[in-house]
């Protein structure tokens, strides 16, 4: 567990130091961006917004991952993380979609556009995202959901400093303006991707689905197969929780010598081929009543019987 709690600190300390740097740039950009008419420099401005806040939201969910479970919060708060990540694609979306908008305005109703002016304030935003990504991707976390957020958000915004270079240097020299909205248009599609594939990441773990690393039925079968004594393994429920594997289930068993130790040997085996460390098992040497174990059937039960 140490390892787990100082690698929290670590993370809550590049989380922090990248804050700082994308929320000092985003006031710089957004300023430049309505100094210079430049829409690409605010669409930047406004990634580096949804950034700022990500870093934030991570930031308080990593602080808050290691809070120790109470009577009310069984498993802690590590749910938070996963709440964290669903905000955070959300505003991404709506960000981008207000970006998408003020483009096609903008194609209508072309805005003049400091050029130099543009093009200062995007160099500065690109160190400020490559100082903040560095950050986010120097550690061991990147299996955790919100510095892999946070890195998304930055990446996108790296992409976005590079477009308004690109735009400020088109502009500077052939005064052509169209493209201030039209690179903000494809950054924005490159941000509308990753939003989307973190919404739906966030979702799955929010409906209590399995972990896409595993396999229920193949598990099931394994179980059965490497354990002669296990005859059958029925009402397995496993979801997830922050980033651990959870799992509940029944297991129909030959009357064993010894049940502590077969029990000790199935919660190993769970441990060692999937890393599930969690795991709650009821043994039974008899397959038990579909009407207990069914969480929808339970209900209609009840509600015939009433």
């Amino acid at each position: 567990m140490t390892h787990s709690h100082s690698a929290g600190q670590g993370s809550s300390r590049r989380l922090l130091a990248a804050f700082i740097v994308t929320a000092l740039f985003m006031v710089a950009e957004a300023i430049g961006g309505f100094l210079s008419g430049s829409l690409a420099l605010l669409a930047d401005a406004g990634h580096m917004l949804t950034d700022a806040a990500a870093l934030l939201v991570a930031l308080l969910a990593v602080r808050f991952a290691q809070r120790n479970p109470t009577g009310r919060h069984t498993f802690g708060y590590l749910r938070l993380t996963t709440l964290a990540a669903f905000v955070n694609a959300i505003t991404l979306l709506a960000i981008t979609l207000f970006i998408f908008w003020e483009a096609i305005q903008r194609f209508y109703h072309p805005h003049p556009i400091a050029g130099t002016l543009m093009l200062l304030i995007a160099i500065s935003g690109l160190l400020a995202n490559i100082v903040a990504f560095w950050l986010l991707h120097h550690g061991s976390d990147e299996k955790n959901m919100n510095v892999r957020a946070a890195a998304i958000h930055v990446l996108g915004d790296l992409l976005g400093s590079v477009g308004a270079i690109a735009a400020a240097l088109i502009i500077m020299f052939t005064g052509w303006t169209p493209i201030d909205p039209i690179l903000s248009i494809l950054v924005s599609g490159l941000v509308l991707r990753s939003a989307w594939s973190l919404m739906k990441e966030s979702i799955h773990e929010l409906l209590e689905g399995t972990p896409d690393k595993i396999d229920v039925d193949e598990l099931k079968k394994r179980l059965q197969l490497d354990i002669p004594e296990v005859r059958n393994i029925h009402h397995v429920h496993l979801w997830q929780v922050g980033e651990k594997p959870l799992m509940t289930l029944h297991a129909q068993v030959i009357p064993p010598y010894d049940h502590d130790a077969l029990l000790l040997q199935i919660q190993n085996y769970l441990l060692e081929h999937y890393q599930i460390e969690h795991v709650t098992i009821q043994m039974e040497y008899q397959q038990c009543d579909d009407n207990h174990c069914h969480i929808q059937r339970t209900m209609e039960h009840h509600h015939h019987h009433h």
